[in-house]
């Protein structure tokens, strides 16, 4: 019987204004806006969370008070089918 592969803590950081409503949504929690909040470090505008994340590659985006932006910092990214980029993350096995 194959193991299902370990999950992976990946910790997603960006800048937004303080009081900001901020979250991460990709293929790995179903582009879910509010499955993964992040948290301002303490009112600095410095968001964080961590996600458990299999393997494999991922596109993910930043959820600003509503608005979709990718991850500044993220060198990688695809076209999404919708005229924008989505970032792009490799977890390794």
């Amino acid at each position: 019987m194959k193991k299902k592969p370990a999950l992976k803590q990946i910790e997603f950081r960006v800048s937004a204004t303080p009081g900001s409503q901020v979250s991460v949504a990709g293929t790995f929690n179903h582009w879910d806006a509010q499955k993964n909040p992040m948290t301002d470090n303490p009112d600095s505008g410095h968001y964080k969370t961590v996600v458990a994340v299999p393997p494999g590659k991922h596109e993910y985006k930043f959820v600003i008070n509503g608005e979709w932006c990718v991850d500044p910092h993220c060198a990688e990214s695809a076209p999404n089918g919708c005229g924008s980029l989505n970032s792009v993350i490799n977890v390794q096995d």
